[in-house]
């Protein structure tokens, strides 16, 4: 029997710099996960914990702490009770997307009514790729050119296939993504899908941190303008203009309309639908602009309809070269915000799950807003996007 698979809330904790001295350099990742699944069920009383369904849990590194099937493991770890299963997900940065469009689709087709689904990664104690071991042939081959193994080169990569996304137009859009989540850190945004954690540092000394760490409110188009690109000699992507490299986890939870009304639920939003598309990993960053494009044109809608869009902001150059496709300016109102990963952070499979925290705050404080979609990048060469309505 088929249904409606609604948004009820959704918790993250600050996201954390992937350093030695970083918020989580001592704290394991599973952890993360399960201080965030017991804060968002914290938040929902009426919801019994051994009545969830299922947990879906990405991770792009699912080793070390991030292993042993992630999802069974946090629905044990949380006290969930042992009757409730879970999986592990990896799409790299879509892994969090993935999951909540999985325990949609399982909710949509009648299986289950109650799914925990979200994601984490601790790129503090597992570098990114660092752990992988790509296949020879992908190059051996030329599967692949070298460079779409390095996510910086792929950015690089775009901006000569795009010219008229120009550094300073890149440099502008990483601007604007630190005064809009700095005004939004003072407008009390995040306050609505943050929880605080409790962290030792690298004393011994245990610590309460309840804001991201990653943001940069003295960023000048100045200093950004002085940074050199470490990936190519005179490029154009540096530090400035790229996601960081992040600590950070958080979930969201999925009902059904049975759910909703058993347990007395207020829902945020509905999941319509989504797209996953393939792009060419030498310029994976171009993936939201098809994806986008296939999940307006499969349900008759134009960028026009849209009230709200939260992108995940990997590298500016993919953002304006999205912004250029459907025609909207780089300092558009409606897309981000409240900023994005070039401030907050971009810890990989966790991320989808914070955009649509973002886009649920957004309908709770735009009550005019009916519409909305999540879109991101992926390595190797993928684009997500999914479609919300108002609940």
């Amino acid at each position: 029997m088929s249904g409606e698979a609604f948004y009820i809330d959704g918790v993250r904790l600050p996201i954390g710099r992937a350093r030695d001295d970083g918020y989580y350099a001592g704290t394991r990742a599973d952890d993360l996960a399960v201080r965030s699944v017991r804060a968002l069920l914290d938040r929902q009383p009426n919801v019994p914990k051994d009545r969830i369904d299922d947990v879906a849990w990405a991770a792009t590194a699912q080793v070390g702490d991030q292993g042993l099937t992630l999802g069974r493991s946090i629905a044990i770890l949380a006290g969930l009770g042992k009757s409730v299963p879970g999986y592990a997900i990896d799409r790299m940065c879509a892994g969090a997307l993935t999951a909540i469009v999985n325990a949609g689709n399982a909710i949509k087709v009648g299986a289950q009514d109650l799914v925990l689904a979200g994601g984490v990664e601790h790129m503090g104690h597992h570098a990114m790729a660092a752990e992988v071991d790509p296949n020879p042939r992908f190059l051996s081959d030329k599967l692949v050119d070298p460079s779409a193994l390095v996510m910086g080169n792929t950015a690089e990569n775009l901006h000569d296939h795009h010219p008229d996304v120009s550094r300073e137009r890149c440099d502008e859009f990483a601007l604007l993504s630190q005064e809009r989540t700095a005004k939004a850190q003072a407008d009390g945004i995040f306050a609505t899908h943050v929880v605080p954690a409790t962290v030792r540092d690298n004393d011994g000394a245990w610590r309460v941190v309840d804001v991201d760490e990653h943001p940069r409110p003295g960023t000048t188009m100045e200093s950004l303008a002085g940074l050199d690109s470490p990936f190519r000699p005179g490029g154009y992507v540096t530090a400035g203009n790229a996601a960081g490299l992040n600590d950070g986890a958080g979930g969201v939870l999925l009902a059904s309309a049975t759910a909703v009304e058993e347990h007395g639920l207020t829902p945020t939003m509905k999941l319509v639908d989504y797209a996953f598309v393939g792009v060419e990993p030498e310029t994976m960053g171009y993936g939201p602009v098809p994806a986008t494009d296939k999940l307006l044109d499969r349900n008759d809608l134009s960028i026009g309809d849209i009230d709200v869009i939260e992108m995940n902001e990997a590298f500016a150059v993919q953002c304006v070269a999205f912004l250029d496709h459907f025609g909207l300016d780089v300092d558009s109102e409606h897309v981000n915000p409240y900023g994005g990963a070039i401030a907050l952070g971009h810890p990989l499979a966790f991320s989808g799950a914070r955009l649509a925290m973002q886009l649920s705050t957004y309908f709770d404080r735009h009550p005019d807003a009916q519409r909305g979609i999540t879109t991101m990048c992926i390595g190797l060469g993928m684009g997500a996007a999914v479609l919300w309505e108002r609940a």
